[in-house]
């Protein structure tokens, strides 16, 4: 029976109503990518990593595949997660599967042990207990100065000896080596070996039945392969469950057709209030026959079988994850990323975390090259120096000079935080306590967590897990007490018996609704803070030198990443100039009609992105008082500085690090056009002289076949969220121009001393000629 035919479970459902609305008080932003690739109906496995946000992981894999197909997906839960009250209630209203862990019931073992000389398999002991405390199957684990390393205990011999399976790290010796080196300092100390803990066998003979039974039923599994929750910037390696899952479901019914879908989750900062979150589907993929053939033959065919088809999992998540090889390379790569974006160009979450994906591969591929460890050295001066004038790159294209226009909008910006803090104020100090305990507590419980913990870094992965459940559980008692006060109040106010009792009704009411307000007016005024930073450091006495300096450093370490990125991306990507991101486009239509106090210019249908109404109102008053020229009328803010500035950027909705998304709009009518002239229309963010010289930069190899896109043949391949997707069929090729109006080559072809008026200018009569005046075939 397939998964969309399944009986209605109100408890998963009204779980996911539950859900939803607390993660999209959470987040402020989650965007799904390649939801397409969901299968509708069959079994399938979703198997997600990386697992950087311990119980939200779970809740944002289900409610996207619930928005978009209605399926109910059961996850494997941690059986000691489950024991904990609200966890384990809500783990058991949305079916989840206990599984137990041999390390959630390890034991501290008694005295220390020892590598034997001759034997690296063979474990000696100094005042251990090996009899009663092991047995053939259990494992033995190692403390944290040896990367926690683990083995199969095999035969216990006496007390103080018994044999494991394989030798500590695995055939290559390295943990051998380091046990060894490890135990030498001790005994130098005076301590004859290393302590340890015990881990008993699991049998995880019923949780796999249950796994069959559902997946045979058509039913959706859930899984995170790496295990626990972590805060590393890498995948860990892979249990092999998932593997044994899906090819002993179909070895016990070859009927069952079990299909893998890798998710990747990906987050800016996950664990902020208030952060973004993209969960991108990959391409299903089906389990060959040829292994599940081998898994049937049981034995070391079984495990050759578990093992290629693991590989294969792991290579589908490395499709939809970003993976760094530590913080570092992280950091280094979101900053040639927003490098390489120039000023007027707006990418969605799901183009943000496509590009970082690219950009790491590249680094990866290039890292040693000469040119890129200069390039790194440069970018990492650059980010120091922003530090030190206290600025962020989104911000340095935007700095302007000292003038009574900058003073004008930094007293105006002033103004409007007064106003969102007055509004703000009362959720905010209505909500103080309970913000204090979730901070107090979750800082708490990651210290302890890391304490546990055998992959944690700062252990910030279960941070978010802990002020959600935190708030939770202190808002209602929170309210109620309020309530209570507020009744007080009125008895000692002689209020009538009407009103004593409607009091606590109506302010049990009524909070939620105040908090939310709170919550939305404060978003907008942290977002104003943030941009007054450049204001402030533009009219301090003896900074307009650094501000130049720093954006002429921008400006051409913008020019050496694409540059840079020209020059190689060829020779890592055959097809790179045809699905290279150019000039992002997102997922949908630009807004119609003028923005003003309710609409927002995005691509989420003039609302923000959880489809919550009202964003940055002020950003109407803001752009018709500020905007001190004509092309204010279309659409040009004064957030982005002066008059002369072309892109549109910098209002206070894009002052965060991170990207939004907006519409696809590519070069429209360039600022020194005539409003009245032929193909006038309305300026989008995407529309700027640097996107001009960004394709003037850009190695485009003519197409032979290049057409005008009205007549253009189309292309095997899908468009989601502003970056295509090969179908699979037919050759792939180029779209013929980047806006459906100019041709790649044409903007190419541009002379890079040519006048911009003149050059844009002659572009746009072309672009109106061709609109209005088709060739006739």
């Amino acid at each position: 029976m397939s998964s969309s035919k399944h009986p209605y479970k109100f408890g998963y459902d009204a779980s996911i109503l539950f859900w939803r609305l607390i993660v999209n008080v959470f987040f402020r932003e989650i965007r799904p990518r390649g939801a397409f690739n969901i299968p509708r109906d069959g079994p399938v496995i979703f198997v997600a990593a990386p697992h950087n946000n311990q119980f939200l992981d779970p809740l944002l894999l289900a409610l996207q595949v619930h928005k978009e197909t209605y399926r109910h997906v059961q996850f494997l839960t941690a059986a000691k997660s489950m024991k904990r009250k609200a966890v384990g209630f809500f783990s058991r209203l949305m079916d989840s599967i206990p599984v137990a862990r041999a390390a959630d019931d390890a034991k501290t073992g008694t005295g220390r042990v020892y590598l034997s000389d001759d034997d690296p398999c063979l474990v000696l002991g100094d005042g251990t207990r090996f009899l009663s405390e092991f047995k053939p199957r259990m494992q033995i684990m190692l403390p944290k100065s040896v990367n926690y390393c683990l083995a199969e205990v095999i035969e216990v011999v006496s007390d103080t000896e018994l044999k494991i399976k394989r030798e500590f790290g695995g055939e290559s010796g390295k943990g051998t080596a380091r046990i060894r080196e490890k135990i030498s300092e001790l005994q130098a100390e005076g301590c004859k070996g290393l302590e340890f803990k015990t881990l008993p066998y699991v049998d995880q003979k019923d949780m796999y039945k249950y796994v069959y039974e559902s997946l045979k039923k058509g039913g959706s599994i859930g899984i995170f392969p790496e295990g626990g929750s972590h805060d590393r910037t890498d995948l860990l390696p892979l249990k092999a469950g998932v593997s044994i899952m899906a090819l002993g479901a179909m070895a016990n019914d070859p009927s069952c057709r079990v299909k893998i879908v890798p998710v990747g989750m990906s987050y800016f900062h996950a664990h902020r209030f208030r952060s973004r979150a993209v969960v991108e589907f990959g391409s299903a993929m089906d389990v060959p026959d040829e292994f599940v053939e081998m898994f049937k033959q049981g034995g070391q065919q079984k495990r050759e079988a578990v093992s290629k088809f693991l590989d294969l999992i792991y290579d589908a998540l490395k499709t939809v994850t970003v993976r760094a090889p530590d913080y570092d390379t992280l950091m280094l790569i979101q900053a040639v990323r927003r490098l390489y974006k120039t000023p007027g160009q707006h990418l969605t979450l799901g183009q943000v975390v496509e590009l970082n994906r690219r950009l790491l591969e590249g680094y990866t591929h290039f890292k040693d090259e000469p040119r890129v460890v200069r390039l790194r050295e440069d970018v990492l001066k650059y980010n120091r120096l922003l530090r030190d004038l206290g600025l962020r790159d989104h911000q340095v294209p935007r700095a302007q000079k000292a003038s009574w226009k900058a003073l004008g909008l930094l007293t105006y910006r002033i103004g409007l935080l007064a106003v969102w803090t007055i509004l703000a104020l009362p959720g905010t100090i209505l909500n103080g306590p309970m913000f204090i305990l979730a901070s107090i507590i979750s800082r708490k419980k990651a210290k302890e967590a890391l304490a546990a913990s055998t992959v944690k870094i700062a252990a910030k992965d279960v941070v978010a897990t802990w002020k959600v459940l935190i708030s939770l559980g202190i808002t209602p008692v929170l309210y109620c007490f309020y309530a209570l006060l507020a009744t007080l109040v009125a008895i000692r106010a002689n209020a009538s018996l009407k009103w004593r009792v409607m009091t606590p009704l109506l302010v049990l009411m009524m909070l939620p609704f105040m908090n939310y307000a709170a919550l939305k007016f404060g978003e907008a005024g942290m977002d104003v803070l943030k941009s007054l930073r450049p204001l402030i450091v533009a009219l301090v006495p003896g900074q307009q030198r650094s501000l130049q300096q720093v954006k002429s450093i921008r400006e051409h370490l913008a020019n050496e990443v694409a540059g840079v990125i020209n020059d190689l991306g060829p020779q890592l990507y055959e097809d790179f100039n045809q699905w290279r991101i150019l000039v992002p486009s997102a997922s949908a239509p630009p807004s119609t009609g003028t923005p003003g106090l309710w609409r927002r210019k995005s691509s989420v249908g003039a609302v923000d992105a959880q489809g919550l109404g009202l964003t940055h109102p002020m950003t109407w008053i803001d752009e018709r008082l500020f905007g001190w020229s004509r092309s204010a009328r279309r659409g040009t803010s004064a957030w982005a500085g002066a008059h002369d500035e072309l892109s549109r950027a910098g209002t206070p909705d894009d002052s965060e690090e991170e990207d939004a998304g907006d519409y696809d709009n590519v070069i429209g009518v360039i600022s020194g056009h005539d409003d009245s002239g032929p193909g006038s229309r309305s300026r989008s963010r995407t529309s700027s002289y640097a996107d001009l010289q960004r394709l003037r930069f850009s190695a485009v190899s003519p197409i032979s076949s290049t057409q005008p896109s009205n007549n253009s043949v189309a292309s095997p391949s899908v468009e989601l969220d502003g970056l295509k997707f090969h179908t699979g069929q037919g050759h792939r090729e180029r779209r013929p121009s980047l806006s459906d109006d100019v041709p790649v080559r044409r903007l190419a072809a541009v002379d890079r001393q040519e006048h911009f008026v003149e050059a844009t200018g002659t572009i746009n009569e072309e672009m109106w000629q061709a609109k209005n005046h088709p060739k006739a075939e």
